[in-house]
């Protein structure tokens, strides 16, 4: 499992972990049952502080993308594919919104922003 951070970036080191295990998670790069290193050895490996693995370990927890078994370690949680695509949905939707915020910054219309969206994802 790679993990790359940002010093630049606007979200948080936790935010970037929890982010790029999620998505090797949804792309199927990390199975259900996966091993994550430990807490202490991807703070390790990344040079961050213990308490922003755990932080983001919770939070992964806490949505549904790992478990925590005691004295064996943090795995990759089977998912429920109803999840996975509810997740996949949002993120769209998120990335979607910022797409129009800048296309309403430059005044594009919603048909020439329909005309974009349907040659992006391939249609007619």
């Amino acid at each position: 499992m790679d993990i790359i951070l940002s010093n630049i970036s606007d979200e948080p080191i936790y935010q970037q972990i929890i982010s790029q295990i999620k998505s090797e998670i949804m792309s199927g790069a990390l199975a259900a049952g996966d091993a994550l290193p430990s807490m202490r050895a991807l703070a390790q490996q990344l040079r961050i502080s213990v308490i922003t693995t755990k932080r983001a370990y919770e939070e992964l927890e806490r949505d549904g993308f790992i478990e925590n078994y005691a004295g064996k370690g943090c795995f990759v949680k089977r998912q429920n594919t109803d999840f996975l695509r509810e997740e996949t949905v949002r993120q769209t939707e998120a990335l979607l919104s910022k797409a129009c915020e800048k296309a309403k910054l430059c005044g594009l219309s919603l048909e020439e922003m329909k005309e974009i969206l349907e040659l992006v994802y391939g249609g007619e």
